[in-house]
C-alpha cells in the first residue's frame, strides 16, 4: 500500500518538474507538426509506419491520422518481456487497436490520451517439460503530454496504465501503473528517431503483490 501511495504522488510532480524544466524561449517553433509518442495527430489524411525495438520486445505499428485530432490505426508485437514484467522473460504476441485523441493543444504544450486494446497470447516456459500457453486481453490506456523543443525535437512524459487480464490462468486481473517520458529527433519532416521510457509497478489484485515493470523502447517513425 505504502508503494501504491508513494507513486500517486509523485506522478503529478515528475510531471510538472518537466514542464517547468524547458525554457520557455525553446518552446517557439512546436516540432514538425506531429509525433507518435507525444499528444500532436500525425495529420489528416497521413499515415505512420513505425517501429520500436527494446525491453519487452519489438514493435511494429501503422497510424493514420483521421483528423486533426484523432488518430487510428494497430499494432503487432512480438515480446520477449512478459508485459513488461522485468522478472518474466516470456515469449509472446499481441496485436492491438491503436487509438489517440488529443484533448488539446497551445504553442507550448498539447496532451492527448490513448487506449490501445487487443488480445495476447504468451509462451510461458515452467520447465524442460512443463510449458503452459497464457491467454489473455491488454485494455491500456494512457495520457501523455507533449513538448517541443525548437523545430526539431519532441519531448513527453506521459502516465500509462496498461490494464490486462489474463484468461483460465489463475493470474487474473494486472494492473501497471507506469510514468516516465520519451522524445522523438525529427531527422526531415517526414521521418524522426525515437526513444520512450516508462517505469512502476505493476499490482497483482488477486494476489495482494506487486513487481516492477518497464517499458524502454527505441525506434523510428516515417509520415507519408
Amino acid at each position: 500500500m505504502a508503494e501504491r501511495n508513494s507513486v500517486k504522488r509523485f506522478i503529478p510532480g515528475f510531471l510538472l518538474a518537466v514542464l517547468l524544466a524547458v525554457p520557455g524561449t525553446a518552446l517557439a517553433q512546436r516540432g514538425q507538426g506531429w509525433s507518435v509518442l507525444a499528444a500532436d495527430s500525425v495529420g489528416a489524411g497521413r499515415n505512420v509506419f513505425t517501429g520500436q525495438i527494446g525491453f519487452p520486445g519489438l514493435t511494429l505499428g501503422l497510424l493514420h491520422g483521421g483528423s486533426d485530432k484523432v488518430d487510428v490505426g494497430g499494432k503487432f508485437t512480438f515480446n520477449w518481456g512478459r508485459e513488461g514484467l522485468v522478472d518474466a522473460t516470456d515469449e509472446g504476441l499481441k496485436l492491438q487497436l491503436w487509438l489517440r485523441i488529443m484533448l488539446a493543444k497551445t504553442s507550448n504544450v498539447s496532451f492527448a490520451l490513448t487506449f490501445q486494446p487487443g488480445p495476447f497470447v504468451y509462451f510461458i516456459d515452467q520447465g524442460r517439460f512443463d510449458d503452459n500457453t497464457a491467454f489473455g486481453m491488454a485494455l491500456p490506456i494512457g495520457f501523455v503530454v507533449g513538448i517541443p523543443v525548437g523545430s526539431a525535437l519532441m519531448l513527453n512524459a506521459g502516465i500509462d496504465i496498461p490494464f490486462n487480464v489474463y484468461f483460465g490462468e489463475g493470474i487474473g486481473p494486472v494492473i501497471p501503473i507506469l510514468f516516465g517520458g520519451g522524445l522523438e529527433y525529427f531527422v526531415t519532416n517526414q521521418f524522426n528517431v525515437n526513444f520512450n521510457l516508462r517505469l512502476g509497478p505493476s499490482i497483482f489484485p488477486r494476489f495482494d503483490d506487486s513487481a516492477f515493470t518497464m517499458e524502454a523502447l527505441a525506434g523510428v517513425a516515417y509520415r507519408f
